[in-house]
């Protein structure tokens, strides 16, 4: 054995003890370190002969990697709908590493039996029907690549041909009608041949990024009995505006279509009874994308899929090998995702749901949704900038009061990011260059609204 991992096995226990100290240390000054930072030029190391061993390793991670890391885990990190990590998905994801199963099978492991109940426990956090069955999968992307990829082979199957045998060529062009499909979308029918083309954009409601109902049952009635897809929004990202879920699912009986939704996190309305209308109808989804690694703060990558048609996903992903069997009435997930090999990432939300509970999330849910309302109205109250839309959920959009151009509002987000009190993404909203502020953290109060809101101020003073 070399003699530096001979060494760190004899050492185990002391070098996982610094290695825990450094962590800690890292948590608890997270609301201290700068939100975000601009990336400095990398200089990076060649690959050595011999390494240091994991002592040395920790030492050069802490001396040249961790000053330049932001602050994402942190209240005040409002970019890109980031959630944190709550401490037990913290301790979870570090025993999914030192377990490392791989839950393919389910015959050398209990971890696959663990992932099944945890996607059981989600399907009760949001209220979603036994008719759902779910896989965990990396992300948001996967979880619509996985629900597209599935409402591809139900067009095959109306047609009597099957996708994942002949491929998409036995189609014809394949019709996606979307009021504001979000980017991962356009990226997944990209990967899956559909092509981004395939998006027929339909009119949204005056001032919304909500479907216009009677636009879309036109834009139907025009496919005059033609199979297709409906991707639906529960929660964009934006404005978090939701369609009208229970209409659209109401256009079945008339229509020929699978429905899509994408609830990334707007799925988790259902967790707070101000807001869980939002969400009605989403159940009748023929496959659902939720994020875990958003508002459930578990830490990246998390994601469950959702679908009513295990059966034609199964006849996507299955894997033909002697040595993984054929898939039964409760298959392996090596049958049901694009992966094979799979790193278990249920442990984290496992721990998460079993410590906290539903409770537990829902505080976090609305507590978030209270200060993306108090932060709302310290912008619209700031002289300089203003609102684009009001606050629904948990994100406030927001641009400059005055010529919000796409290199002045760049220039306010990059000014605000080098003040390090907090970080918010640009976007364009209805034609504007804008703003959002997405709070998804567990650890974001009351004082960092007020922080958030002062370093705007003093930004806009600069």
């Amino acid at each position: 054995m070399d003699a530096k991992l001979s060494h760190d096995l004899a050492n185990l226990d002391v070098l996982l003890g610094r290695t825990l100290e450094h962590a800690v240390g890292a948590l608890n000054d997270v609301a201290l370190r700068p939100v975000a930072l601009a990336p400095h030029a990398a200089s990076p190391v060649p690959l050595a002969e011999h390494g240091i061993g994991l002592e040395g390793a920790l030492a050069a991670f802490a001396a040249r990697w961790a000053p330049g890391f932001s602050g994402s885990a942190g209240p005040r990190y409002l970019g890109f709908v980031t959630g944190g990590a709550t401490p037990a998905s913290i301790a979870g994801d570090w025993l999914t590493s030192v377990y490392d199963q791989n839950p393919t099978a389910g015959i050398d492991s209990s971890a696959p039996d663990l992932e099944r109940e945890t996607v059981a426990q989600l399907r009760q956090l949001f209220g979603f029907s036994d008719a759902q069955r779910g896989v965990l999968v990396s992300g948001a992307t996967m979880s619509n690549f996985v629900g597209l990829a599935i409402a591809r082979e139900w067009l095959g199957e109306q047609r009597g041909v099957s996708i994942a045998e002949d491929g998409v060529g036995a189609l014809p062009k394949i019709h996606v009608l979307s009021g504001a499909a979000h980017s991962s979308v356009y990226k997944a029918l990209s990967m899956l041949g559909i092509g981004r083309k395939a998006v027929q954009k339909i009119a949204t409601l005056p001032d919304r990024e909500a479907v216009d109902l009677a636009a879309l049952e036109a834009a139907l009635d025009r496919m005059q009995g033609e199979p297709v897809i409906v991707v639906a929004n529960a929660g964009t990202v934006n404005t978090v505006d939701f369609d009208d879920l229970e209409a659209i699912a109401a256009l079945k009986s008339r229509y020929s279509f699978w429905l899509h939704v994408d609830g990334a996190f707007g799925a988790f309305a259902a967790l707070s009874p101000e807001h869980a209308s939002l969400v009605k109808g989403i159940d009748a989804a023929d496959s659902i994308c939720v994020d875990l690694h958003k508002w459930l703060n578990v830490p990246y990558d998390a994601a469950v899929q959702f679908s009513r048609r295990r059966d034609l996903q199964v006849r996507v992903f299955q894997n033909s090998a002697a040595y993984l069997g054929a898939p039964g009435d409760n298959p392996d997930f090596v049958h049901l995702t694009p992966e094979n090999s799979r790193r278990l990432r249920a442990l984290a939300t496992w721990f998460s749901l079993t410590a906290y509970g539903r409770a537990g999330h829902a505080d976090i849910v609305e507590r978030n949704i209270l200060l993306a309302r108090q932060l709302g109205e310290r912008i619209a109250a700031l002289p300089g900038l203003k609102l684009l839309a009001p606050t629904r959920l948990n994100v406030v959009c927001f641009t400059l009061a005055e010529n919000p151009t796409e290199e002045r509002v760049n220039a306010f987000m990059r000014a605000v990011r080098d003040r390090g009190d907090v970080f918010v993404s640009s976007t364009v909203y209805a034609g504007t260059w804008a703003l959002r502020a997405a709070f998804s953290n567990w650890r974001t109060n009351e004082s960092d609204v007020e922080r958030i809101a002062a370093s705007l101020a003093a930004t806009l003073s600069a």
